[in-house]
């Protein structure tokens, strides 16, 4: 095996996945992920996103290629290995909320801290301190029943960043929201990330949540799309011998990778 670039957090080579029915979802698809990075994952639905988030936490094993964490090989460990990693080092921001319904909203978001054998006041110091940063701490004693759907997606939300992860994954976070409220909701995630040193792999459709990330890379049917920048129209034309052309705009193509 290859051992991946000391400075990548993540590090994945040529994930390939198939669901079930035998469609492709991963075709080869390499990337590396830097310490504290923002990494936005875009393309259209279906393009292969949530499985590309779900191979590099460790959720899924890739049916070919490597994923590693800190030099640590996950493709390689067991399930009960990588529900410990899930635990300890990753968080996770499902596009729909799912919160335990006999919890209050402080409870669901303390409970990943107590499950790792925070006691219960510290616990729930840090849960109330997200919930107020995204603007729902006075529904901190609220069952779910009791809240919007936005409401408890701000509650998952805070349950993620509480344990402050090394990784956080959020597979489309903001779906739930109003759209007034993903530019504020998102602000506080990108900054709490980048003063927490949170690496975020952030999986997305849209053009305004990439345009916050440090980086992006495009899925379309599951393979990366690299963009190829092509000279002025005005140039090629006059290149090739072609006459006519007075275009000077520039242009682009993109290819899937291997």
């Amino acid at each position: 095996m290859e051992a991946p670039p000391d400075n990548d957090v993540l590090w994945a080579r040529a994930l390939h996945f198939q669901h079930q029915d035998g469609s492709p979802a991963l075709q080869g698809v390499s990337l590396g992920v830097r310490e504290g990075e923002i990494l936005a994952v875009s393309g259209p639905r279906g393009s292969g996103k949530t499985t590309l988030l779900r191979c590099l936490s460790g959720l899924v094993r890739p049916q070919d290629g490597e994923v590693w964490f800190n030099s640590v090989p996950v493709h390689t460990m067991g399930p009960l290995s990588r529900e410990r990693l899930r635990r300890d080092r990753f968080g996770w921001i499902d596009p729909t909320p799912v919160l335990v319904p006999e919890l209050n909203a402080w409870e669901n978001a303390a409970l990943p801290l107590m499950l790792r054998g925070t006691g219960r006041r510290r616990a729930k110091t840090a849960a109330l301190e997200w919930l107020d940063r995204l603007d729902v701490g006075d529904k901190a004693r609220q069952r779910p029943r009791d809240l919007q759907q936005s409401e408890r997606q701000r509650v998952c939300i805070a349950r993620a960043l509480a344990v402050a992860p090394a990784v956080l994954f959020a597979d489309e976070p903001t779906a739930p929201l109003h759209r007034a409220d993903r530019a504020q909701v998102l602000r506080t995630l990108t900054t709490a990330a980048r003063s927490h040193g949170i690496t975020v792999v952030l999986a997305t459709h849209e053009a305004q949540t990439a345009g916050l990330a440090d980086r992006s890379v495009a899925l379309l049917d599951g393979r990366r799309v690299r963009t190829v920048h092509l000279p002025p129209l005005a140039e090629t034309t006059v290149a090739t011998g072609a006459t006519g052309a007075s275009g000077t705009e520039g242009r682009a193509a993109c290819s899937l990778s291997a």
